[in-house]
């Protein structure tokens, strides 16, 4: 079987891909994520607000110390030295380089203009084969329209593609009003790939100690259906690749979006639940599905179920919500 699939123009041996997570913090376990079979990994994301952390405190300790003898400058730590998240991000991404053959795409989380240009560039220069833009926004200013938020992404994408020349892609948010001019507009404003879609964490409430909670749950299997919609909807129809993530949990989730006619497929959940070495797990069942039902290559089904090639395309659309509702009262 060929698992072969392009993604962001990379050859990739497998599309199956790793998720920005903590898990590939570790070079040790991006060497196995390829060992077990991921076609590339996304590194966990580099946020602004820890590097720019990062440099005021080094400025706060350099200003306290200034009347201190000149020979004390000795004990303090360079700047290089004190961004030390920066540096060890940089160097892991020269660091894998070297021990794995797969595609290393960094993750970015920029707040400001300036952000996003000056660690574009530091990470193509460290030998990164792509970008990814993690545009973590909530909108909670009620002042702001919808075409502000969109210009806000809009122009994200157009400052980091005119600073580096590697691929970039955009992990999107699910909540534009329209979800497809958006990602057209996403790909003529130099997008070379689309993420569906941002899972943004949000609070619960702890109704006993009257406090916020902030935790991290893993996705499940039924969060697929979101993404599987928009990516269906729109193969074939955006210049730019598609990457499926949120929900995957194993080979039939990764079988549903290339069928939908993703490029590749992320997962991090699944990772954390069952190990590193369940990349080996989905590409085989990925591999034995395709010999059931004879297909040789991941290009003979991708986009097979996507709204422009099946037969009956109110599947997606208003048509099918009152089948649904109609066979409901019938149950």
């Amino acid at each position: 079987m060929n698992l072969t699939s392009t993604y962001l123009g990379m050859e990739l041996s497998s599309p199956i891909v790793v998720s920005a997570c903590p898990l590939s913090e570790s070079l040790d376990n991006i060497v196995r994520m390829q060992e077990y079979g991921a076609g590339a990994v996304v590194l966990f994301s580099l946020f602004e607000e820890q590097i720019r952390r990062e440099n005021a405190l080094y400025q706060e300790v350099m200003e306290n110390t200034a009347g201190a003898f000149a020979e004390a400058a000795d004990y303090f730590p360079g700047a290089d030295e004190y961004q030390s998240g920066t540096v060890e991000y940089l160097e892991l991404i020269r660091r894998a380089k070297k021990k794995v053959d797969m595609p290393i795409i960094a993750s970015l989380n920029g707040t400001s203009p300036e952000g996003w240009i000056e660690y574009a560039r530091q990470l193509e220069q460290a030998g990164a084969d792509g970008i990814e833009l993690n545009v973590f926004y909530i909108p909670a200013d009620v002042s702001l329209t919808g075409e502000e938020v969109e210009e806000r992404y809009l122009n994200i994408v157009k400052l980091v593609k005119s600073t580096v020349s590697i691929p970039v892609a955009i992990k999107l948010n699910p909540y534009f009003s329209a979800m497809g001019n958006m990602a057209h507009r996403m790909a003529d404003a130099g997008a070379d790939g689309l993420v569906f879609f941002n899972r943004f964490y949000q609070p619960d409430f702890d109704i006993e100690n009257l406090r916020v909670i902030s935790d991290l749950r893993y996705s499940e299997h039924n969060e697929i259906r979101l993404p599987l919609l928009w990516i269906a909807a729109l193969h074939g129809r955006i210049d730019a690749s598609f990457a499926a993530t949120s929900g995957v949990q194993g080979a039939r989730e990764v079988v549903k979006y290339l069928l939908a006619g993703a490029d590749v497929i992320m997962t991090a959940s699944s990772l954390y639940r069952h190990g590193i070495e369940h990349l080996a797990t989905m590409n085989k069942e990925l591999e034995q599905w395709m010999q059931r039902l004879n297909f040789e290559s991941i290009d003979g089904f991708r986009g097979v179920l996507s709204q422009q090639n099946i037969h009956d395309t109110t599947a997606y659309e208003r048509a099918n919500y009152i089948r649904i509702m109609e066979s409901a009262r019938q149950a």
